[in-house]
């Protein structure tokens, strides 16, 4: 056990946030931390941080906080920087100093011992090395210029100053020096936002083979399904644990629903016989033994209450076009999308009734697209054309966080001017704006009131055409699934832009995928995609043996075999490597190769040797299980 709280909870100027928070961590544990937006998610990471103070909640024990031994907890969040001029790349690097420190004093003594001969040197070097290698000193290198790779950032990049990048870049740098230092209990709160889907997959796969504990806050239900082992659901105040992941929790939260009610309403209907049949005989004297035993069964009986009604306060409108369009949506022939250069040239057609889901990497063209469709960014050639009586309506996910002065009512108001007060109230209530909260100003809304805020303006014009840029942003799960649902049932034509695969699922009925350099449109479902993504060299094996004009019948049992025996072979290679490194790192332990100093220089190239060979070999074997792992999904 790395971490518990009892009984704890929250409050705020007075108001109670958590009220009977029971929380627990376990060495390697993988927790999701899941509930309404304002329910006490972040509230609960800064509370296990310290930084929020902990008081004795409504439940039966004292308020108890417990640590086993002094686990070293991280909280993600975008931090200020020493240094702002500090290179990107130094910035990341500051993870492993000490181990650039002894790398830089290892290569001081070697340069020594070539000098002068001196077994003190010799024995500090062997003893240097050793500490080294244990801490990952031949690795450490591999490990930070691969997660900044697939944190999306270029070589050019890394040697820029840290001052210019953006808020989300900053909290990606964040992100990458946290993980890498690796601590006891790793607190991730919404750590995909500013993350593409590629990242997003490397990322699942990184944190679900991470060695210590991890508490999660997201409302990405993919990413959660894909790591967590069990799920604390906030609401009212109060936790509840399930075991599992998020589809294991719905499925038991509603089972536990079920049986509760049950329960309670049997114990309900028993509690009325057994007083029914005590006032009955209650002034019988030969029943006066019969109704003491039924009034103590009564004085026993441990009261099962009814379930705590569901939190699924939501919006709702009437998505239903107010005009039909013709067929033919839209035509989008070879156009160049971009701003001072192209960044992609896109084609594809869609028809009344079509949802397209249009993913890919950050910076690519996804959004320029959408905005070039709605005639805010010029295009750089090609066409597009929309079809006879379209009424298209755009979400934008920067236009979406208005502020200013203006009340929530005076801003609906302004767009539907010839609306009674009465029918702007009616349309915002949908939206769960209601009473005085109409009258709050834009700049006191939170992300997630922004967007409700935004959508109801959209969806109560009714249009058959929706063009959506990450519409889920900021909105919590049941936000989310509410969305989806009314999409679902938008019988006009939806584009929507998402990085939330579970979304796009859900959702689209084809594709539209960038890629640095271009777009290919894909007439299928997110599933079906996912699966027709072969492995890149299957595909070149596939091509080089077709340009051969040898026959080749592909077969995936006959691939997936070949990959098995290589996989073992490699194993097999690397268990090898490291027998001849326990080998020569013994032999440069020997007191007797101290005093020739050109045996240990030799020594420890061919050290370097053999782990360079084997980081080969694990990159190999390591590319060829995920291939696997692709090929099973």
């Amino acid at each position: 056990m790395q971490y518990k709280i009892i009984n704890g909870a929250v409050s705020y100027d007075g108001n109670m946030v958590l009220e009977n928070i029971d929380f627990e961590i376990n060495d390697r544990e993988k927790i999701a931390v899941i509930g309404r937006n304002g329910c006490g998610k972040t509230t609960l990471l800064k509370a296990i941080m310290g930084e929020v103070d902990l008081e004795e909640g409504t439940g039966e024990n004292a308020l108890q906080v417990i640590r086993s031994g002094r686990p070293e907890i991280a909280y993600l969040r975008q931090i200020p920087f020493e240094n702002e001029s500090e290179l990107m790349i130094n910035e990341v690097k500051k993870v492993f100093a000490h181990l650039i420190e002894m790398e830089a004093k290892l290569q001081r003594l070697v340069d020594e011992m070539q000098v002068r001969s001196d077994e003190k040197i010799a024995l500090e070097y062997s003893n240097l090395n050793d500490r080294f290698i244990a801490l990952g000193g031949l690795t450490y290198k591999k490990e930070y210029q691969t997660m900044v790779r697939k944190f999306g950032f270029t070589e050019e990049e890394e040697n820029k100053p840290v001052s210019e990048f953006s808020g989300g870049q900053r909290t990606k740098i964040s992100f990458i020096k946290m993980l890498l230092s690796k601590p006891d209990v790793l607190l991730l709160d919404e750590p995909t936002n500013h993350l593409d889907i590629e990242t997003i997959e490397w990322l699942e796969d990184y944190l679900k083979s991470y060695k210590s504990a991890l508490v999660i806050v997201s409302h990405d239900r993919m990413f959660l399904n894909k790591i967590v082992d069990k799920v604390y659901e906030i609401e009212w105040g109060e936790t509840r644990c399930y075991k599992g992941d998020y589809s294991s929790f719905e499925r038991q939260k509603r089972e536990w629903h079920v049986k509760q009610q049950k329960d309670h309403d049997l114990q309900k209907a028993e509690i009325e016989r057994l007083t029914k049949l005590i006032e009955r005989f209650r002034y019988k004297a030969t029943k006066a033994s019969m109704v003491q035993s039924k009034i103590k069964l009564l004085e026993k009986m441990q009261i099962v209450d009814a379930p705590d009604r569901y939190d699924t306060r939501t919006f709702r409108a009437n998505t239903e076009p107010k005009v039909t369009s013709s067929r033919q949506v839209l035509n989008v022939n070879n156009l160049v999308v971009g701003y001072d250069k192209p960044l992609a040239k896109v084609s594809f057609n869609l028809e009344k009734g079509q949802k397209l889901g249009i993913i890919g990497g950050n910076g690519v063209g996804k959004s320029t697209l959408v905005k070039t469709l709605m005639g805010r960014v010029k295009a750089l050639d090609g066409t597009y054309q929309f079809g006879y009586n379209t009424d298209v309506q755009y979400f934008d996910q920067q236009l979406a966080q208005i502020t200013g002065e203006q009340s929530i009512f005076e801003s609906f108001s302004n767009q539907y001017p010839f609306m009674s007060d009465t029918e702007v109230r009616r349309a915002l209530g949908t939206f769960q704006f209601t009473g005085e909260d109409v009258f709050r100003a834009l700049s006191t809304l939170s992300g997630g009131e922004k967007v409700r805020l935004t959508l109801c303006k959209i969806l109560h014009s009714r249009p058959n055409v929706l063009i959506l840029d990450e519409p889920t942003n900021h909105l919590d799960i049941v936000g989310k699934e509410t969305l989806e649902t009314m999409l679902q049932d938008y019988v006009g034509t939806l584009i929507f832009v998402s990085h939330d695969r579970y979304f796009v699922s859900k959702l689209a009925d084809r594709l539209l995928v960038f890629e640095k350099g271009g777009a290919t449109f894909y007439p299928m479902t997110y599933e079906e995609y996912d699966r027709s993504r072969k492995p890149t060299v299957e595909v070149q094996e596939k091509q080089e043996k077709s340009k051969t004009g040898g026959k080749h019948y592909y077969s995936p049992s006959r691939e997936k075999n070949k990959m098995q025996k290589r996989s073992e072979k490699l194993e097999l290679l690397i268990a090898e490597a490291d027998e001849t490194l326990a080998k020569l790192n013994d032999e440069m332990n020997n007191p007797d190769v101290f005093s020739n100093y050109v045996k240990v220089v030799e020594l420890q190239s061919e050290i370097d040797k053999v782990t360079a060979q084997q980081g080969a070999y694990m990159d190999e074997w390591t590319d060829i299980l995920d291939r696997l792992a692709e090929m099973d999904k």
